[in-house]
């Protein structure tokens, strides 16, 4: 783990180095840029499988030389069987989402994101059919890269989020919930193209 730390310090402090070099690449104000990410993952343990499939456009616009604003959707899919049970569980976020950029004009650049999202979700069980309905909020540091004056490598780490979520379901109570911290399991790497 220790060597995985410092291969990726590494890598962060080289790419910052190269960064200064002027170029044509880097976000100014008025540019509008389309970014997303998609994953896959699955888990077979025994007769149990759980496949999971995400994909979360957004597109954002450049209010000032700092400051970008934008809207962002979110879908995931999660298939579970376990034995002869099968759960398939869908679910829909749309929200916004503001971001500062430390130096946006560079190729390399630091930002910190806040984002608001209203979230569905809806769990096929057997017979049982559950809708799920909920918001969160959250927000955490990023980085961007620009590999040409066009497209540019993106991680963001979620340091902190708050969702509460309440089932449609007569007589249930919400569901709330704080994450603080950095996890590698909340890195989200994406591509992002500039208009």
């Amino acid at each position: 783990m220790k060597k995985l730390i410092l291969i990726v310090l590494a890598m962060v402090s080289f790419t910052f180095v190269k960064a200064q070099n002027n170029d044509t690449s880097g976000l100014v104000k008025g540019d509008v840029f389309i970014s997303g990410s998609f994953g896959y993952s699955s888990q077979s343990i025994g007769n149990d499988d759980d496949n999971t499939f995400t994909i979360s456009p957004r597109v954002g616009y450049f209010l000032t030389e700092n400051i970008a604003a934008g809207v962002r959707l979110r879908y995931q899919n999660r298939k579970n069987e376990l034995g002869l049970n099968e759960i398939d569980t869908k679910t829909f976020n749309i929200g916004a989402f503001g971001r500062y950029y430390f130096t946006p004009t560079n190729k390399f650049s630091v930002f910190g994101e806040f984002g608001l999202d209203y979230l569905s979700q809806n769990s096929d069980i057997g017979a049982s059919d559950i809708t799920t309905d909920g918001f969160s909020i959250g927000g955490g540091p990023g980085v961007s890269y620009f590999i040409g004056n066009h497209f540019a490598l993106e991680a963001f780490w979620g340091v902190l989020t708050y969702t509460t979520v309440e089932p449609d379901v007569p007589n249930s109570e919400s569901t709330d919930s704080f994450d603080i911290g950095v996890d590698f399991d909340d890195i989200t790497l994406g591509l992002v193209y500039k208009f």
